[in-house]
């Protein structure tokens, strides 16, 4: 529902202001008074906690482009030249590196949070289009961010990854030649890496902003899935969640200083402090922990399918298990949003996250044996949830009855004949 701007300009600058460019009127409207669901969780507080970690990562970048050298004789050594050389370059490095990690960490929680509460549904389906959208560019920033230091991991993860965009028909060998500059992994790739990793973040930056203009267009879904039906459902955004996700982001960045003071390498691989060598291929190439899901989803196909090689095959699996989540608003075909209100498909959810964690330590092991046999029947089950099963459910499942609104949902109601307290009173 739509609500009138409250904001009045309390200087004559701001009048003259509010008058020409009414900034400050659009950030009191987004960030201040802006109603929102008074029922929202800790969930919720991972977008504000996914912000943070996009600046810091800015900022961390930025500093440490300014030391980095981006060519083949001399990337590692300048990696090592930030770590030993640079006032306070080993706390920049390791803040950007782990940064990564937790940004995706942030990030899939706030993408299942999405999934268990149906945030994906009408009318919110450019909110979950263009986070997907978000999350690609983050890929893409983040492979060619782990190339930059120009260690083993960082060499061959490129050239296995370059190298099965040639399987793609007509368009995969102009593609992988341009990604690479020549006819293999080398200098001009590097450059390139370099500046694309270098200009994602802006345009990560950029669609953020969208996000969170669509966001604002219908306003935040909650747990219930009841949209807002007065004003009594809700509670300014400030002080009430700008304060619930200052905590959350506070103890998030513990988690994150953990890692960055006392282990900071327990989320890289040890293989990426040696120097890149074209002629030693190490014994097992795994990328980023964040990237391994999608890795055993493309080992996972080892057959050709018809006129598709296995390997046009992985291509398309691992492509096509992002590509379905453009698809989710319509491929839920369920009119209950939470799945709160719907235990079947709360069963076939909680699966799926294992099924994606146990894709992610699949990811991680050799394509052998019994690893490959369990890919397979984990990557089944990752597109039949998609694809069949969130279609089915929508026809089959007997969801339980929802509240008539958020507030009969949050308040307990009153017994008969008693008068109802204060606390119980919503707010006008």
């Amino acid at each position: 529902m739509a609500y009138e701007s409250t904001y009045k300009p309390g200087t004559a600058i701001e009048r003259w202001l509010d008058k020409r460019l009414p900034i400050v009127r659009l950030a009191y409207d987004s960030f201040v008074d802006f109603p929102t669901p008074k029922n929202l969780n800790y969930w919720w507080t991972f977008g504000g906690i996914l912000v943070v970690c996009l600046m810091i990562q800015i900022i961390t970048g930025v500093i440490l482009a300014m030391h980095y050298t981006p060519h083949v004789d001399h990337a590692f050594d300048s990696v090592e030249h930030i770590m030993r050389d640079v006032n306070y370059g080993w706390l920049m490095r390791y803040i950007h590196s782990n940064g990564a990690s937790m940004f995706f960490l942030a990030v899939y929680i706030h993408m299942f949070r999405g999934l268990y509460y149906g945030s994906y549904k009408e009318p919110r389906e450019m909110i979950w289009i263009l986070g997907v959208v978000i999350f690609l560019l983050m890929m893409g920033a983040a492979f060619m961010g782990y190339v930059l230091p120009w260690g083993q991991m960082s060499f061959w993860g490129a050239t296995v990854i370059t190298n099965i965009l040639g399987a793609i028909p007509v368009v995969g060998e102009s593609i992988r030649t341009l990604l690479w500059g020549g006819f293999s992994v080398d200098n001009p790739t590097l450059n390139r890496f370099f500046s694309l990793h270098y200009l994602l973040p802006f345009a990560i930056f950029g669609v953020v902003i969208l996000h969170v203009w669509a966001l604002h267009v219908p306003g935040n879904n909650n747990p219930t899935g009841v949209e807002v039906k007065t004003r009594k459902d809700t509670v300014p955004f400030h002080p009430y969640y700008t304060v619930k996700d200052s905590f959350a982001i506070a103890a998030f960045l513990v988690l994150f200083a953990a890692f960055v003071f006392f282990n900071p390498n327990a989320l890289g691989h040890p293989d990426n402090y040696i120097k890149a060598d074209p002629l030693v291929t190490p014994a097992h190439i795994v990328p980023e922990w964040y990237f391994l899901p999608f890795y055993a989803i493309l080992r996972a196909i080892t057959f050709d399918i018809g006129p598709i090689s296995s390997k046009l095959g992985g291509v398309i699996a691992m492509f096509g298990s992002i590509g379905v989540l453009f698809f989710l608003p319509w491929l839920d075909t369920s009119k209950v949003r939470s799945m709160r209100y719907r235990p079947t498909a709360q069963l076939w959810f909680f699966l799926l996250v294992i099924d994606c964690v146990f894709l992610g330590y699949l990811g991680g092991q050799p394509a052998e044996g019994l690893y490959v046999t369990l890919a397979q029947i984990a990557t089944a089950y990752y597109f039949a949830y998609f694809l069949i099963i969130l279609p089915l459910l929508g026809v089959l499942e007997t969801p339980k009855p929802l509240p008539k609104s958020i507030s009969e949902a949050v308040l307990k109601p009153a017994k008969p004949g008693a008068a109802a307290s204060p606390q119980a009173a919503p707010a006008e």
